[in-house]
């Protein structure tokens, strides 16, 4: 699991010894910068070019680790 964590950031330019630093705003920030640039590619290239689509398989990496590492937490929480 940590591995592909790693590697997942890897992919999107993020390096090894970021990732074990990162906070919870950190990859909000990347979440949004990843948006921003998916859209500036949609809209030059289309939305179903490679470019945007390697883009939005990004964004998705991403925000299913948001998700993995603050939603689920948070609901295991709220239901106990």
């Amino acid at each position: 699991m940590v591995a592909n964590f790693l590697s997942m950031f890897s992919i999107i330019g993020v390096s090894p010894e970021r990732t074990t630093a990162m906070i919870k705003q950190d990859l909000i920030a990347l979440i949004e910068k990843k948006r921003t640039e998916l859209i500036q590619v949609a809209v030059t290239n289309g939305l179903t070019s490679s470019i945007a689509i390697h883009y939005s398989q990004e964004l998705d990496h991403l925000l299913n680790e948001y998700n993995r590492k603050y939603i689920k937490k948070t609901r295991r929480v709220a239901s106990l």
